[in-house]
């Protein structure tokens, strides 16, 4: 009985998984408006990314890679 529960269990949670899936599925247009539109979206959103990655370069620029100071090494005792 547990067997035919559990493959009951994973059957109905692969449907809901194939269902879920095609509901937010790729949906095409022929308006040639819509197309302008999602192309300008993806146009902006490159610029943004593009502005992002820049502006994080230059951040790093500024930052100068200072030389480790070495431990001063310890004095003599036998002077």
């Amino acid at each position: 009985m547990k067997k035919v529960s559990l493959a009951i269990l994973v059957s109905l949670t692969a449907l809901t998984g194939a269902a879920y899936a095609q509901d937010n599925g790729v949906m095409m247009s022929t308006d040639p408006a819509k197309a302008a539109d999602v192309e300008q979206r993806a146009q902006d959103l490159q610029a943004k990314q593009e502005a992002m990655e820049s502006k994080s370069s230059m951040s790093g620029m500024h930052h100068k890679a200072m030389p480790h100071h070495k431990k001063a090494a310890k004095a003599d005792s036998s002077e």
